[in-house]
């Protein structure tokens, strides 16, 4: 006897708790470097910034929205974790709270909740910290990894910022005081906590790719798009500020790019858009790394695509099936 229902009529066993849960395990590398490296603070930091979120969010359901505990599909935790992973180590906890505030409740409940918001929760508080409190969000704790309870705590800069700064025609070749490749792969420069290791951000990517969590078409045209890009103006103009892999492991790119670009909610759904919408960040990174004030432009260039998004899904989406072509 044929049984017919209404769509979906292919199931998985996947549900969002599934897919937070792989999300947390790859990012569980990023915030073991950073605990390593960032010592007690850094784990104050991720503590804070989780409990807030998930605190938030269960607030909003209980008293706000009036309706069943959504923290249980681990989503808030996953927002935490993100958020933390885009600040500073020292970041004082009342700020961090504003931060949570704002990527829970601004961004994601006022929107109706997990997947209806249209921009990415963490990033949205992330730019709201960095807006409203430039001075702490630019202020960089050295690496230590023998003093845990960062009892000797010093400042650096960026990879990044030191860049900006660099005089007009200096090559990459002439500049001694950036970190070595090697450091700068492992994690060992100054920077937001969980995006200063690109191994650790490389192995939280190949989890989710063999989980078939994310797709490779966006991490895959962001990361070329502005890498190439950079090439080609390193090769221009010989600048340092355009060194290509100086850039690419420089910075949230990585976190940005498997991580946040990634978010199923606030990217496209077909692979035609997904690509677009990478080439569109890709871009948009390089423009505002190269020629804005600010040294970095992940955040801003991610979140100002999310806006494009419902305009992409609309130009891109897939034909439907025994319909001709438009």
């Amino acid at each position: 006897m044929l049984k017919v229902s209404t769509a979906p009529h292919i199931y998985s066993k996947k549900d969002t708790r599934t897919i937070m849960r792989d999300v947390i395990i790859a990012l569980a590398p990023a915030g073991i470097v950073a605990l390593v490296l960032f010592g007690l603070s850094a784990l104050i930091t991720i503590v804070t910034a989780v409990a807030g979120c998930v605190f938030f969010e269960y607030a909003a359901c209980r008293w706000l929205l009036k309706t069943s505990n959504t923290t249980v599909d681990l989503s808030a935790i996953v927002t935490g974790l993100l958020l933390a992973y885009n600040l500073p180590c020292n970041m004082p906890v009342w700020m961090i709270l504003i931060g949570c505030f704002v990527a829970i409740i601004v961004t994601k409940v006022a929107f109706g909740g997990i997947g209806k918001n249209l921009f990415n929760p963490a990033l949205v508080g992330r730019v709201f910290l960095f807006i409203s409190f430039p001075v702490q969000m630019t202020t960089w704790v050295t690496p230590n990894w023998k003093d845990f309870l960062n009892v000797d705590v010093t400042t650096s800069a960026t990879t990044l910022g030191i860049l900006k700064h660099v005089e007009k025609g200096t090559s990459i070749f002439e500049m001694n005081e950036l970190p070595s490749y090697w450091n700068m792969f492992i994690g060992n420069i100054g920077g937001s906590m969980g995006e200063v290791s690109a191994l650790a951000l490389i192995l939280g990517a190949c989890w989710l790719l063999y989980r078939k969590v994310i797709s490779w078409h966006i991490p895959f045209y962001y990361i070329s798009t502005f890498v190439l890009l950079n090439a080609l103006f390193w090769l221009w103009t010989g600048e340092a500020s355009c060194a290509p892999l100086t850039q690419l492991l420089s910075g949230g790119l990585l976190l940005g790019a498997f991580f946040m670009a990634t978010d199923y909610t606030t990217s496209p759904m077909s692979k035609n858009g997904k690509v677009v919408f990478a080439i569109g960040c890709g871009a948009l990174t390089f423009i505002i790394r190269q020629y804005s004030a600010y040294p970095e432009g992940v955040s801003f260039a991610i979140l100002i695509m999310n806006a494009f998004v419902p305009l992409i899904d609309k130009v891109c989406h897939p034909r439907i099936f025994g319909t001709g072509r438009k």
